[in-house]
């Protein structure tokens, strides 16, 4: 499975549970992991082996239990606004690694270390979901560091369908207090701590002191997240994501989930690319494209 330029870039290990894991490595040696359990980043790196995604001290490594941090993917639906498990169920399924994959225009792949993964559902999604459907992830690493997640996701049923899908991406913060993020001024967002009801943002930039848990809606298409402790700043870049989803839960919360530290809050912050207030309809044999590509640059 060499899918990139030079056949070291591309490794596959083992986990503890003994599933395969995808290790990414650019020229420069930044770094990507990323589990056929979910479909799931664990890990992004940069070229000084910096950790950029943060994952809980408590996380479970044990399917189906999806882990608590990096980057779940959430498919078909997101939240628990639907008939499914809270988040769909596509980061708890085993993924295959896509061998032949459809092609992709040449800049999906030039200078950059790649690997294709695909998730059919099985019998037991289909009792629970009843819709056909190839979902084909692209996780590549470019030779600059950027994290760049390419979704296909194509109806393979005889009459349509919708979805709602988020990159719940766990960035690793300084500390909560300190970060600050940018790109969403004047937006309307829903707020899920008042039953997705809506108001509109009204500062220049968001800061936080409490729980925030909020889908902005049509969004421009970067975001960017200020670190001053760490003096870094993340970009995120979406296409055909129209949403962001911000999420911290904050003291009160953070202690009621199991598989997250008391602390923690302060050392993450979720902001993803989304379609969740309009979810994404595909007629029968139609397919549907998503896009989020991460950076991150040092401020001095």
């Amino acid at each position: 499975m060499n899918q990139s330029g030079s056949a070291a870039a591309v490794e596959v290990v083992k986990d503890r549970n003994g599933i395969d894991q995808i290790v990414l490595r650019n020229p420069r040696g930044a770094s990507v992991r990323v589990s056929l359990h979910g479909g799931q980043v664990l890990s992004w790196k940069t070229e000084q082996g910096e950790e950029l995604l943060f994952t809980s001290s408590k996380a479970i490594f044990k399917p189906p239990h999806p882990v608590r941090g990096g980057i779940p993917i959430c498919f078909p639906q997101f939240g628990n606004s639907g008939s499914l498990e809270q988040n769909g169920f596509a980061r708890k399924k085993i993924w295959a690694i896509d061998d032949n994959p459809p092609p992709l225009p040449s800049n999906d792949s030039n200078g950059k270390t790649y690997v294709d993964l695909l998730l059919k559902p099985s019998d037991e999604d289909l009792k629970i979901w009843p819709h056909s459907f190839e979902f084909r992830l692209r996780v590549s690493l470019a030779a600059d560091g950027n994290l760049n997640l390419l979704s296909r996701i194509r109806n393979i049923n005889c009459k349509p369908y919708s979805f709602s899908i988020a990159y719940h991406t766990y960035f690793a913060i300084s500390d909560i207090s300190e970060v600050r993020v940018e790109g969403l001024e004047t937006l309307d967002y829903l707020d899920n701590l008042c039953q997705r009801e809506r108001f509109t943002e009204q500062g220049d930039t968001l800061t936080f002191e409490s729980e925030v848990d909020r889908v902005y809606v049509s969004c421009s298409n970067v975001v960017a997240i200020f670190d001053h402790e760490k003096k870094r700043t993340f970009h995120v870049r979406k296409e055909g994501l129209p949403d962001i989803v911000v999420w911290n839960p904050w003291e009160k919360k953070a202690k009621a989930i199991a598989d997250f530290g008391d602390e923690e809050y302060k050392q993450m912050l979720c902001v993803d690319g989304a379609a969740i207030e309009k979810p994404i309809t595909l007629k029968p044999g139609e397919e549907w494209t998503g896009r989020l590509e991460l950076s991150v640059i040092s401020s001095s």
